[in-house]
C-alpha cells in the first residue's frame, strides 16, 4: 500500500502521519502540496496510491489562492469565507478528477468534507439523522439588526453565531443578551472597523462593537446555535474532541476552559477523561453511540472529528459540530497509538478485505 497526503509540506499535520505509516511498515507518504493544488499547477499521483487530504490551513499563500485575488486580506483577517468555501471546492474537484484520471484513490470523500465545512449544511445533515444538535436559527441572519430581531422573536438570550464555513473558533461568539445588557465573549479582533482572528478571548458589552463584529461576518453566512449549557469539571466547563476511525470511536480528548472557548489554541485545558467518564455515568457511552451516528452520515470519510457537548447534570448531550480535519491531538495515545497510527491501522485493515 502506497500514499500520498495532500497538505503543506513540514507541516506538523504531514510530519506526524507520515511517521504514523513508517511506524507501520510502509513507504514514507508523497506530498503532494496544498499550493499545488490550489494554484492549477500540473498534478501527478501515483496509479494506485491511496490519497490522504490534509487542512490547508496555516498557509497563507494556500488561504489567498483559494479565497482569490477578489477578495484581498491582512494577516489574520476575517474576510472572505465563502469565496475560500468555493475556492476549496474547486480544488477538491480537481484533486478528485486527477485522482479519478490517474488511478489513485481519494481516503475521504469530497463532498462530505465539503458538508463538514459547512456548519448550516452539516447541521442539517446530523438533525436529518436523528443526531442531537442544539436548536439553530432556520437561516442565516443578514446583519446584526435582522439577529437581534430574531432572538427577540425566538425568546432565546444566549447563543453561539458561528461563520459558517470558519474552523478552529474563528469567527465565533458567545453571545448573552440581557436587557439593556450585551456580553459578546470572542476571539475577534475589531480593529479599525476590520475583523482579524486572534489568539486572545475578548469581551465586548458595546453594542455598537458586537453590531459592528456580526455586520462584518454576515455577508459570509453564519450559523446561529442556541447556547447549550454545558457540563462543568474542576471549576471549568468541558466538551470533547472525539475522533472516530473507521467509524468508531478512536481517541478522546476532555477539553476545559473557564470561558465559553474550550478550544486548546484559545486557553483551554486537556482535561481528565476518567474523571468525565465518571461524572457522566451511563450517558458517557450514550455520547460515544452519537458520535457512531454520526461517523454513519459521513461514510466516505475514514474519520471525522466530533465536538460532543454534555449539557449541564449530564442527562443530555448534542453535537456541536463535526471537523474534517480535528484529528490532530498529538501525544494522545490509546493502546500505544496515536489517531494516524489508528488510521493506517484501520486502512491495512480495509485493504485486506478489499484484496481478499
Amino acid at each position: 500500500m502506497h500514499l500520498t497526503v495532500v497538505g503543506n509540506p513540514g507541516s506538523r499535520r504531514v510530519t506526524l502521519f507520515a511517521a504514523a505509516a513508517v511506524r507501520a511498515g510502509l513507504p514514507e507518504p508523497d506530498v503532494l502540496a496544498w499550493h499545488d493544488v490550489a494554484s492549477g499547477a500540473p498534478l501527478r499521483l501515483r496509479a494506485g496510491t491511496l490519497v490522504r487530504v490534509e487542512s490547508p490551513g496555516e498557509d497563507a499563500e494556500v488561504d489567498r489562492l483559494l479565497r482569490g485575488a477578489a477578495v484581498p486580506a491582512e494577516q489574520g483577517e476575517i474576510v472572505g469565507g465563502a469565496a475560500w468555501h468555493a475556492g476549496f471546492a474547486r480544488a477538491l474537484h480537481r484533486l478528485a478528477a486527477t485522482a479519478a484520471g490517474q488511478g489513485a484513490r481519494l481516503l475521504a470523500d469530497p463532498a462530505e468534507i465539503l458538508v463538514m465545512f459547512d456548519k448550516n449544511a452539516c447541521h442539517d445533515r446530523l438533525l436529518a439523522a436523528g443526531v442531537p444538535v442544539p436548536a439553530a436559527l432556520p437561516g442565516p441572519p443578514a446583519n446584526w439588526a435582522q439577529l437581534r430581531s430574531w432572538l427577540d422573536e425566538a425568546g432565546w438570550r444566549r447563543v453561539f453565531v458561528k461563520t459558517r464555513h470558519g474552523s478552529s473558533a474563528s469567527g465565533v461568539i458567545a453571545l448573552q443578551l440581557g436587557g439593556v445588557r450585551i456580553l459578546a465573549t470572542t476571539s475577534v479582533e475589531l480593529d479599525r472597523g476590520r475583523l482579524f482572528n486572534s489568539l486572545r478571548v475578548r469581551h465586548y458589552r458595546d453594542e455598537r462593537d458586537v453590531a459592528a463584529i456580526v455586520d462584518g461576518l454576515a455577508p459570509d453566512g453564519l450559523h446561529v446555535q442556541r447556547w447549550l449549557p454545558k457540563a462543568g469539571l474542576d471549576g471549568r466547563v468541558v466538551d470533547l474532541r472525539v475522533v472516530t476511525v473507521a467509524g468508531q470511536p478512536s481517541h478522546v480528548v476532555v477539553r476545559g476552559s473557564r470561558s465559553p472557548m474550550t478550544n486548546l489554541h484559545l486557553g483551554g485545558v486537556r482535561g481528565d477523561l476518567c474523571a468525565l467518564r465518571a461524572a457522566a455515568g451511563p450517558h458517557y457511552a450514550a455520547g460515544l453511540d452519537t458520535c457512531r451516528a454520526v461517523a454513519a452520515c459521513f461514510p466516505g470519510s475514514l474519520h471525522t472529528g466530533v465536538d460532543l457537548m454534555f449539557a449541564a447534570g449530564w442527562r443530555s448531550h448534542a453535537v456541536a459540530e463535526v471537523n474534517a480535519f480535528g484529528d490532530l491531538l498529538p501525544g494522545l495515545l490509546v493502546d500505544g497509538r496515536d489517531t494516524y497510527d489508528a488510521e493506517i491501522a484501520a486502512l491495512l485493515a480495509r485493504e485486506r478485505v478489499r484484496a481478499a
